[in-house]
């Protein structure tokens, strides 16, 4: 499952940090970007050019007759993925990019399992950005093509076990995310990526259920709590 994430670096490291040079995307730090909204994703352009660009999460079938859909579509099991109805022609097709962020949220259940649950902010131990694994899909039934995406998930790796048994596809350096968007690697040969991330790279915190309503932002959002 991955239902939260953040990108807390600014449009100015963006491109440095990804290796970029075209960003069709005004991005801000973001602690608190939830499903249906618009996220940076980077993909693939024709002859082979790398751009960073906004996309609806929440892949939108191109064969949808509603966009409400795609708030079903904000993850996609890897295992799964490629015989899904929604999603066996994107893995075909090659549709493959990567949701940027640096950080992703998990909720905890309480050892009873009755009460709220703890939000927990988990992030690489150094701190560098990174990304998700995620295909996209165009959709023509609105005024104007939509652009959409949904993240692929994986099995808990030891870190983010204790908290929830699912997590993103994490795509954590630049080999990675190159091997994943270039159009010319089949989709036979990304499988190995599909994998749950080193847990011993990564670092996760309790943090406050301010982070809950998908309406708050900023860093308060990822403040460590007891």
């Amino acid at each position: 499952m991955c239902g939260r994430f953040g990108l807390t670096i600014d449009e100015e490291a963006l491109a440095t940090s990804y290796g970029v040079e075209e960003i069709l995307l005004l991005h801000v730090p973001r602690y608190n970007i939830a499903p249906t909204q618009d996220v940076p994703v980077l993909r693939e352009l024709e002859g082979g050019a790398r751009r960073i660009e906004g996309f609806r999460w929440g892949l939108v079938p191109f064969w949808a007759k509603d966009v409400r859909i795609g708030a079903r579509m904000i993850n996609a099991r890897s295992e799964t993925v490629q015989g899904k109805p929604a999603f066996r022609n994107p893995w075909r097709k090659r549709q493959r990019c990567v949701v940027l962020a640096d950080g992703f949220y998990e909720w905890q259940k309480p050892p009873s399992g009755k009460g709220p649950k703890t939000p927990w902010w988990i992030r690489m131990a150094d701190g560098r950005p990174f990304g998700f694994a995620a295909l996209w899909d165009r959709w023509d039934g609105g005024e104007s093509p939509l652009f959409s995406c949904t993240i692929l998930t994986t099995d808990a790796n030891a870190l983010v076990r204790p908290v929830h048994h699912r997590m993103p596809v994490v795509l954590g350096d630049s080999r990675a995310r190159e091997a994943w968007v270039d159009s010319g690697v089949a989709p036979e040969e990304v499988l190995e990526l599909l994998a749950p991330y080193p847990g011993e790279e990564m670092v996760a915190d309790p943090v406050s259920r301010y982070v809950n309503a998908p309406g708050n932002e900023g860093p308060e959002c990822v403040a460590p709590v007891n």
